[in-house]
Order: structure tokens, then C-alpha cells, then sequence
């Protein structure tokens, strides 16, 4: 296993050691003012660390490649079921015909081995290859196949956690799956963070909840995180959701219903489903049999199964064909309008666009090409990843830049925005019509520090 320095979360990648309380002042080699936007263009590092840094990531998006959904399933708040909701909804999945791979990166306390009764398995190689466990159908890696025995603990900082996170993505052989669950600790640390910057395109995250307003309030915190970094949330689950008597069936609110579903409501998530304490799941998971799987009628295994429907229908229907909720653009005319933001300092063009001033934002009707309407807004407190998914509920289609960061760019194609970089230092007017008339002149994507 590799040691590699952690990366920032502001420059997309870069090694600098990372970040606190706002600081940019100079680390590792480069100095890094990039503070929202997941990328600056001018990072003073060496040829060789560019050169390998970067056959490093070609390599870990040929081995994710393959890959159709990855999916990371995360919560703020341990003691949920987490771990349970992420091995029976892979093991669904896998029983519903598709191919399916689970990644346990819990790095501190790896529970998917013991919760699929093959904690006992080791793993070997195959050339530069590292094989997978294979377990009810589907591809299994943890770091609990690579300790002694279960009582080892593992004492490491977050470098050395990353490193390891990145050799299950980039050296695992996990070949063409339909679906990657991803096993994350709780909170908003090392691990999920960690597995939000090494994949570049993550279908989404999936955040598990019980119902009580004490787990309610750090599984928000989740939600937070997931935005400032770009990765849609494609639902809540709200686990230990009422309880089954095993006698005579019925389902008794030891821990109220429907928080969960209340809280995605006013996050602004979708609900995807409701799993039910069943004495069956307990048992099951003791003795290392997902209920999923050993006791597929019960209700637990159903609630799984209604899970993974609606995560297949989350991922797997065309945009547009669902209930995607509507840009503000598309609220103001069915699509007839189209709006376009643009970063501004002193009235023109921010040549950076994490240094802005505020954003005028320009409506233009789609048939007449014609500018309707200019509302500049002040941005939120520049973080990473906060201004895309910002400026995305602001209802804007196309963002024109003069320089951005790739990290950037990837975070807002992940919203559905399109971005222009490299445009000269206008008036928002002037840049608008200029992109009407097909006269915009695109240059390098600068930096301006």
C-alpha cells in the first residue's frame, strides 16, 4: 500500500495538505487561493509530481471506467444501520440480475464482512490486480480482509486512510458493474470525503437516518456536505422506521415515523423508502446472513427490495422523463427562457471565478435571442464546492468564466450547467449578446491571483 499526502479539496486534487478555517496560505509547494471552485489553473508544482499525479488518475479512471452507478451511501450519525442499509440494498440489486460491487471504507470499523459471514475471507492478487471477494453474486472488498483477525484495530490519520481508499478504486479488478455501493463511516470526514474527490463522477449519495430528531439533526449535516461538494443526493432512508412484532406482525412506533421523510422534505431530497426494526434483520445480521438474501418475505427484505426499485428508477430513468424538479428558467416559460451567470468584479468579468463580486444573472428568450431581464445577486461565503450547486437553484443554464478549475467544471456538468471559460474582461450585457451573435471570443482558461 501506497503513502500519499492528502489532497485539497479546493484545488481538485492538488497536494497541499489540505485546509483549515479559511486558510490559503502557502502549502506544499503551491500557494492556493482557489477557495470555491475546485480548481486554479497555476499550481506551482514540479513536472514529474504533474506527470505522475496525472498517470495516476488516468489509471483510476480506467479501473472505474467500467463502472455504470457508483453510489456512496453515507450518514451523519453512527448507530443507524448504515452499513446494513448498504449491504442488503447492493445484495437487492444483485438478486434483481445486476452486476454488483461493494466497497466497505470504513476504514475504523469495517462491518460489511461480518454483516455477509465472510469475515474470515482473505484476498489475493492477480498480477497488478487485486481480487475482490465474491459473495451472494456480487464483488466484495473491505479492509477487514487485510487485518489479522477482528480484534486489530486500525490507528491511522487521513493521508495514510486516502491512500488505502485509493487503492480499493484504482487497483481492486472490479470490471463492468451496473452498481459500486460505497460503505462510508459516519460523519463528514477523512473516508467520504476521500471517495468524493478520487471519483470524478459519483451517480449520487444515498443518506440513511432513523427518525429521531437526535439523529436527525447531524444526518443533515450529511445533506450539507454532499452539496458543497457536488454530489447529488438521490434520496433519504429512514432506517429502525417503526417496529415488527415477530408474533403477530404489526408494526408498533417505538421511534416515531416519518421523521426521515419530514427532514428530506425540508432539505429539498427525495425520500426513497422506510425500513421497519424486524427481529429477522437482527438475527440476520448476526449471523452474517443478509436478510435480503436468507429471508427474502419478511418485511425488512421487502422494504430492501422496494429500496432498490426506487434507486434503480432514481439513477436509471432518462432526465427529463421523471420528476426532476425545474430550473427557475424553465418556471418562467416551459424553457423559453434561458439564463446565463456571470461572475463580475467592478462591473466586468471576474477573471477568476472564485474571486467574484457578486453575479449578474441574464434572461434571454430562447426564440427572439433577445435580453429580457438582469438581477445581480451576491454569492454565499466562498467554499469549496458551494457556487455551483448555488448557482444551479438559481435557475442558470450556462455559466461564462474566464478562468476555472476542472474540478469545478465536472461539479457543475454534474448539475446539468454548461460552462464557457475563457472569456474576455465585459460588461455581462456585452458577453451575453456577443454569445447571441456568435461572436464571443474564448481565450485560455486564465487564473487571475
Amino acid at each position: 500500500m501506497s503513502n500519499t499526502d492528502s489532497s485539497c479539496g479546493s484545488c481538485g486534487g492538488g497536494d497541499c495538505g489540505g485546509h483549515e478555517d479559511g486558510d490559503r496560505s502557502e502549502r506544499g509547494g503551491h500557494a492556493c487561493s482557489s477557495d470555491a471552485t475546485g480548481g486554479c489553473s497555476s499550481q506551482a508544482v514540479e513536472p514529474e509530481d504533474r506527470l505522475g499525479e496525472y498517470l495516476e488518475r488516468e489509471e483510476l479512471s480506467k479501473s472505474l471506467k467500467g463502472i455504470q452507478h457508483k453510489i456512496v451511501v453515507l450518514s451523519g450519525k453512527g448507530g443507524v444501520g448504515k452499513s446494513t442499509v448498504a449491504t442488503n440494498l447492493a445484495l437487492s440489486l444483485a438478486e434483481s440480475g445486476k452486476q454488483v460491487g461493494l466497497l466497505d471504507v470504513d476504514i475504523h470499523g469495517p462491518s460489511v464482512p461480518a454483516l455477509l459471514g465472510i469475515g474470515r475471507k482473505q484476498v489475493v492478487t492477480k498480477g497488478e490486480k487485486i481480487l475482490p471477494i465474491m459473495c451472494g453474486g456480487m464483488k466484495v472488498m473491505s479492509i477487514g480482509f487485510l487485518l489479522p483477525d477482528d480484534r486489530s484495530p486500525v490507528i491511522w490519520r487521513g493521508p495514510m486512510k486516502m491512500s488505502l481508499i485509493k487503492q480499493f478504486l484504482k487497483d481492486v479488478d472490479w470490471r463492468a458493474l451496473d452498481y459500486l455501493i460505497i460503505d462510508c463511516p459516519p460523519g463528514t470526514g477523512d473516508e467520504p470525503l476521500s471517495v468524493a474527490q478520487l471519483i470524478e463522477h459519483p451517480t449520487g449519495a444515498i443518506v440513511v437516518t432513523t427518525p429521531q430528531e437526535v439523529a436527525l439533526l447531524d444526518v443533515r449535516k450529511s445533506i450539507t456536505f454532499c452539496g458543497h461538494l457536488g454530489m447529488p443526493v438521490l434520496g433519504v432512508v429512514e432506517n429502525m422506521s417503526g417496529f415488527v412484532c415477530p408474533h403477530c406482525g404489526k408494526t408498533s412506533d417505538i421511534f416515531r415515523q416519518g421523521g426521515g421523510e419530514r427532514m428530506a422534505e425540508e432539505m429539498g431530497v427525495p425520500f426513497l423508502a422506510r425500513i421497519p426494526i424486524d427481529p429477522g434483520l437482527v438475527l440476520a445480521g448476526d449471523q452474517g446472513e443478509a436478510i435480503a438474501k436468507s429471508q427474502p418475505t419478511s418485511p425488512a427484505a421487502e422494504a430492501f427490495g422496494a429500496l432498490a426499485d426506487a434507486v434503480t428508477k432514481a439513477v436509471e430513468t432518462p432526465k427529463g422523463a421523471g420528476s426532476e424538479r425545474p430550473s427557475q428558467a424553465s418556471k418562467e416559460g416551459d424553457g423559453a427562457v434561458m439564463r446565463f451567470a456571470i461572475p463580475l468584479a467592478n462591473g466586468q468579468l471576474c477573471m477568476h471565478f472564485g474571486h467574484c463580486e457578486e453575479f449578474a444573472f441574464v434572461d434571454v428568450d430562447r426564440e427572439t435571442k433577445t435580453i429580457q431581464n438582469q438581477t445581480r445577486i451576491a454569492p454565499p461565503e466562498h467554499e469549496p464546492g458551494i457556487l455551483p450547486p448555488w448557482i444551479k437553484e438559481q435557475g442558470a443554464d450556462l455559466v461564462i468564466a474566464g478562468g476555472m478549475g476542472q474540478r469545478a467544471q465536472q461539479i457543475f456538468a454534474q448539475h446539468g450547467v454548461d460552462v464557457l471559460v475563457g472569456a474576455p474582461a465585459e460588461s455581462p450585457e456585452a458577453l451575453v449578446q456577443a454569445y447571441l451573435d456568435g461572436s464571443l471570443q474564448s481565450g485560455e482558461n486564465v487564473c487571475d491571483h
